[in-house]
């Protein structure tokens, strides 16, 4: 999954996602003070607009041009608060504790022997800011080997939480039902939502 693919994706259509923020950001973040954000895999922006919106100044990042491009021109009432940047977080780290929130809806981000770009995120997040985590339930994800996509390759919020040291406190781990209906062609009826904040 290369910026090629995302690009063909997003240009595979119109819009590819609703244009509302996801349920988990609102339901986690709603209530913490504004400040910065990074927004890893920003998509079309709804996520980075509402946070915007709310106060916070945020990083969105996307590997996909086209991605981005649709997200600026959603986004003309956040001018300004927004940093729009296309990047492969995998490879090109964040700054290190930059962050009061670094938001990670959805993003695969694939497993590596050393752990190098999850750590990087980990390391984005200021003393005293809250990793925010989710991905589909790996219950309702099927291998798709045409795709070259096993969800397996991927890491879940549980992993993530087993890698913290005593530096973090995890404040949610667990799978929920969703709060919106499930993407067009999917069956992904739960989430699994890894919040935790850093201490030091």
């Amino acid at each position: 999954m290369d910026t090629q693919f995302w690009d063909d994706l997003y240009r595979s259509r119109d819009q590819l996602f609703s244009g509302a923020p996801n349920g988990v950001l609102v339901t986690e973040v709603t209530g913490l003070p504004p400040g910065q954000a990074l927004d890893v895999g920003c998509g079309e922006g709804a996520d980075a607009v509402w946070l915007a919106r709310r106060g916070w100044q945020v990083t969105a990042v996307d590997i996909s041009r086209a991605a981005l491009e649709r997200a600026v021109a959603a986004a003309t009432d956040v001018e300004g608060r927004v940093a729009w940047t296309r990047a492969d977080l995998t490879g090109t780290p964040p700054p290190a504790a930059a962050f009061d929130l670094v938001s990670v809806q959805y993003f695969p981000l694939a497993h590596q022997p050393d752990h190098t770009a999850l750590r990087a995120l980990l390391d984005a997040v200021a003393p005293g800011g809250t990793l925010l985590f989710a991905t589909h339930a790996l219950a309702d994800l099927s291998p798709d080997p045409e795709q070259g996509f096993d969800p397996g390759d991927y890491y879940q919020p549980d992993e993530i939480a087993g890698l913290l040291d005593d530096d973090w406190t995890v404040l949610i781990n667990e799978t929920r039902p969703r709060t919106a209906p499930a993407p067009a062609g999917t069956h992904h009826t739960r989430d699994t939502v890894l919040r935790a904040r850093r201490l030091r």
